[in-house]
């Protein structure tokens, strides 16, 4: 009888490691989706329908769930109440910032937003998102997308150029050549930055030619960021989306294969 105990003990030890086993391979097969939050509204674009866009775009290329956070205001003191709470990105493997408000400079409240990245939360900047948040005297927000910027040009097309070919948000892309569309100055690159793509722009008088994709360290977070994006035709560019989600996924350091699947095929598993 003792012999029987024994061997069935050993049965089942192999059952309930096979099943761990099988568990893990399981999850390794099919990881838990990114939880990413997109905040948008302000001044000076559409941001009502590039919201659905960006949330649609990156959920058909990527394991990345995209929560919403809108505002109706369309002003340049456009203000998110989640920010007063310190406690704003809890729950959150990613953000997006998509804001267009030059003109809320509230110490507290952008220290708010800073800390969370500072304390290693990834981010995506996209386009007007470089131009908020400037606090007067100031360059904490600038530090934190990687370049200060101050302007833009008149909308024409931009000729965009990887200038980085072996990092691996752009080995699979190509240039390209946008519809009509701002290009953004840069008055200063911080030291973490590193260009990804350049954008060349002839405005008639003379052609510009400024970094428009690039890459940051900000404390202990990663940070993409584009200042391409102004028109929604742009937005829904499956080049600007590719390029976005592939930023996104650097960013939080999942750039791999099991990520780079549509969130509704993980689902389906």
């Amino acid at each position: 009888m003792k012999h029987l105990l024994s061997g069935l003990f050993l049965v089942f030890s192999c059952v309930l490691l096979t099943d761990s086993a099988f568990s893990q391979d399981a999850s390794k097969g099919k990881p838990k989706p990114l939880k990413a939050l997109l905040i948008t509204g302000g001044c000076c674009h559409d941001y009502k329908g590039q919201k659905d866009l960006l949330k649609n775009g990156i959920e058909a290329r990527a394991n990345v769930e995209v929560t919403q956070v809108h505002t109706t205001d369309t002003t340049t003191k456009a203000r998110f109440d989640l920010y007063d709470n310190p406690e704003w990105s809890k729950g959150y493997d990613v953000i997006l910032h998509d804001e267009c408000t030059s003109d809320v400079v509230e110490p507290k409240y952008v220290e708010n937003i800073l800390s969370a990245h500072r304390n290693g939360l990834p981010a995506v900047n996209l386009h007007c998102a470089m131009h908020s948040y400037r606090l007067p005297g100031k360059d904490d927000w600038f530090q934190f997308v990687g370049i200060q910027s101050a302007a833009h040009g008149p909308q024409k097309p931009i000729e965009v150029t990887f200038v980085d070919r072996d990092h691996p948000v752009t080995k699979p892309l190509e240039n390209w050549t946008t519809i009509n569309e701002e290009l953004y100055n840069n008055l200063k690159l911080f030291p973490a930055a590193k260009p990804l793509a350049r954008g060349r722009q002839d405005i008639g008088t003379k052609v510009d030619d400024y970094v428009v994709t690039w890459t940051n360290q900000y404390g202990k977070g990663r940070v993409f960021s584009t200042t391409l994006g102004h028109n929604s035709e742009t937005v829904g560019d499956a080049r600007y989306l590719d390029m976005v989600t592939r930023g996104l996924l650097w960013s939080c350091d999942k750039l791999t294969p099991e990520y780079l699947q549509p969130l509704a095929a993980v689902k389906k598993e």
